[in-house]
């Protein structure tokens, strides 16, 4: 499966991250489905940029069944062919700061609910929604953005690390069934990228502390972690599925 044939869904592909990914997949000849929620004017802006014959914005709640599945069909409409490659990127509000953060004492159900209803509910409708067309394609890569805060909670983050490593669980699974039908399923999990809308908020002391505990010395890029998609939605993946790979300049060695 080549990236240049492909035609790849960014869940939340027009800011922080989701757009390195877009732009990483389109470098590489890749049609982009841009996915946005609330960030039409950078959708837009990002698609006129990389061509509108090679990128579409298509908003979309991920947390909406209906809505992903009309996506994904307008997609289909618009380049003539199904979705091959899906990245369930999309963040519901969350920002990485420390001070700000729920702490044990006062994490609610509600905050619990809101970030597993993003991470997982949302992946699960991306990925009920594009597997018929990859069926009918006879392959497909499911890529999942997940978080090495399960493996180091350097910042208690409960919330957002517990359902990540509940999306990571559905990954797992997702790639058991899924298989036989020539789909993999995988996760990327990043640390502290520097730098990205969400991680905007987190001081540059914190920053220089992860950067000083990693073998490479520094803090992984947005850019750098978008590469490693790349190489789960080609061909040189084909033998990997359910697996979780760690892209944190080697903070966690797992």
């Amino acid at each position: 499966m080549r990236i240049d044939t492909t035609i790849v869904l960014v869940t939340g592909g027009a800011r922080g991250l989701g757009e390195h990914l877009s732009r990483a997949f389109a470098r590489e000849g890749a049609r982009v489905v841009v996915n946005y929620h609330a960030s039409e004017d950078r959708a837009r802006a990002l698609v006129r940029e990389l061509g509108e014959d090679k990128a579409i914005a298509v908003r979309a709640d991920v947390t909406d069944a209906r809505q992903v599945q009309e996506m994904v069909a307008r997609a289909h409409d618009h380049f003539g062919e199904p979705i091959t490659v899906a990245v369930n990127n999309a963040l519901v509000d969350f920002s990485f700061n420390g001070d700000a953060r729920p702490t044990l004492e006062n994490l609610t159900a509600e905050d619990l609910s809101q970030q597993f209803t993003g991470a997982v509910v949302g992946g699960l409708n991306v990925i009920q929604a594009v597997v018929p067309g990859m069926r009918r394609a006879g392959h497909g890569r499911i890529i999942n953005i997940g978080t090495n805060l399960f493996q180091n909670p350097v910042v208690p983050y409960h919330d957002y690390t517990a359902a990540k490593a509940a999306l990571l669980s559905l990954t797992r699974t997702a790639a058991k069934d899924l298989g036989p039908l020539g789909i993999t399923v995988n996760m990327i999990s990043g640390g502290l990228l520097r730098t990205t809308d969400a991680s905007a908020a987190t001081p540059s002391e914190v920053f220089d502390a992860i950067a000083a505990g990693t073998p490479l010395g520094r803090v992984t890029t947005p850019e750098e972690f978008a590469d490693t998609a790349l190489f789960f939605a080609s061909d040189w993946s084909r033998g990997v599925t359910g697996q979780n790979l760690v892209v944190d300049g080697g903070l966690v060695m797992d």
